[in-house]
């Protein structure tokens, strides 16, 4: 009767080892390397009943790469939601400080950096969701080799987050074939689309692809130099942060076709910032600054291959501060697997300065990515917080504007409860929304806009134009 018992345990758990994103086996324990990387639980974390997981990918041996993720399924149906991929950009900015830990991820910190509360819009309602510190050299993320430090760049960028992605599935196999979809914001604008084309071409050289994506979403996207720099300083005009003088200034002097800028450029925007902007938080232009920064300054600019970026550093907001308290706490560092193995000889911190400083190649525009990608099928979406001077709302129109796509549904404001969420407009290949009165990282000051956005997009279906939801 016992052996019976056994018996239809065992038959019972390869069923269910089917249909769930957990193998199973007669002890009914995960493989040893997730259970390696699972996290029991998190210092100060309230009771879930999703599993997470987190560690290291090497990603290049030769020089000792290795990428930290932090992984947290569904909340519900892990086995039949799709995986989804977020990334932070900078460049050299965390997930796990800001995209895990104050925009889509299951948890928010707390002031004191002590204790964890659940996210009451956590995208992993509808997703598995990867968070990944990329490249090497951010958060947990490290490098053997110091050089590695001093000429990272979009190209190495991509391909290295391709091979965690080859990696990582090899690790969590019942993730190979699942419907993959890449998120993220800010220089991620790059990140995203680039690693969209690594994944392309990476399925038309194979014969049996692993990595089945389906398409992207980024918001508040670098993502032409020139357009970009046009619509940032329209922005900057429209809104009344500048007078009239400093925007035809701006105009006259600045070639925004080129890496480098003239002294009149670097002149006339930093008079913008310094004079003319004011004590704001040009991330959210609407809503108060943090006070009790460190010496009294303002919320800074962290930021390639924008305006801002020229002029500002040191981007210290609150909540960055509250990260910075609970991801150096040792005991946090092992719950999560983290800088265990190879000590990184330094603090975490929420954003890499050494990174910024010394980022090597950076794509001058990637519209050419978009058309090919767009060419492909995937399925495209692009959101702008429009409270963000950053990189505003302008800037990506005017960027979209020049990939010269047919209108499928005209420009429409869609709803978050019985309230205007924001503006949409449907392309062939492309769909396009604002999010009313959202900073640059959406989901942190319109979370609930943002999940109805993200959730649209996994449905592949029109943000809602009824007060409804």
């Amino acid at each position: 009767m016992i052996f019976q018992r056994q018996v239809l345990l065992l038959f019972l758990c390869l069923i269910i080892s089917c249909f769930s994103p957990i193998t199973c086996s007669s002890s009914n324990v995960l493989p040893k390397q997730q259970e390696e990387d699972q996290i029991s639980a998190l210092p100060g974390q309230p009771p879930v009943t999703f599993s997470q997981f987190s560690g290291y990918i090497t990603v290049n041996e030769e020089h000792g790469r290795a990428l930290f993720y932090w992984f947290t399924q569904a909340i519900t149906s892990p086995q039949n939601k799709p995986l989804l991929l977020w990334l932070n950009g900078g460049p050299g900015c965390s997930s796990v400080a800001y995209g895990a830990s104050e925009e889509i991820g299951p948890f928010r910190l707390n002031k004191t950096g002590s204790s964890l509360y659940l996210n009451k819009y956590s995208w992993n309602t509808e997703a598995n969701i990867l968070f990944l510190e990329s490249p090497a050299g951010v958060g947990f993320s490290y490098t053997n080799t110091s050089s590695d430090l001093k000429d990272s760049g979009d190209k190495r960028t991509a391909q290295d987050a391709l091979v965690f992605l080859i990696r990582w599935m090899s690790r969590f196999p019942q993730y190979k074939y699942r419907d993959f979809y890449i998120a993220g914001e800010s220089y991620a604008g790059h990140y995203v689309p680039q690693l969209a084309k690594k994944i392309h071409d990476y399925n038309k050289a194979n014969s049996h692809p692993i990595i089945n994506l389906k398409g992207f979403i980024v918001g508040n996207a670098v993502t032409d130099n020139y357009y970009d720099g046009i619509g940032t300083v329209t922005y900057w005009w429209s809104h009344s942060l500048i007078s009239d003088q400093t925007y035809k200034s701006i105009l006259k002097n600045c070639n925004f076709a080129e890496d480098k800028t003239t002294h009149k450029c670097d002149d006339a925007v930093s008079y913008a910032i310094n004079h003319e902007f004011g004590n704001i938080d040009q991330y959210s232009i609407y809503t108060p600054t943090c006070i009790g920064l460190k010496n009294n300054t303002i919320r800074h600019i962290r930021l390639k291959n924008t305006l801002l970026h020229r002029r500002l550093s040191g981007y210290d907001p609150c909540t960055e501060n509250y990260a910075e308290k609970y991801f150096n706490r040792p005991e946090v560092q092992k719950a999560m697997h983290a800088n265990v193995t190879v000590k990184i000889p330094y603090k975490w911190t929420a954003c890499s300065d050494v990174l910024i400083k010394n980022w090597k190649d950076s794509e001058g525009s990637l519209l050419p990515t978009y058309k090919e990608l767009i060419a492909a099928g995937l399925r495209i979406w692009v959101f702008s917080g429009d409270t963000d001077s950053v990189v505003p709302v302008t800037a990506t129109r005017f960027s979209l504007s020049h990939l010269n796509l047919t209108v499928k549904t005209r420009w429409y404001p869609w709803y978050s409860g019985d309230q205007v969420g924001g503006w949409a407009v449907v392309y062939n290949g492309l769909t396009f929304a604002t999010v009313r009165g959202a900073g640059h990282e959406v989901p942190l000051f319109q979370p609930k806009q943002a999940f109805i956005l993200f959730r649209s997009f996994l449905a592949g279906t029109k943000l809602p134009k009824s007060s409804n939801i």
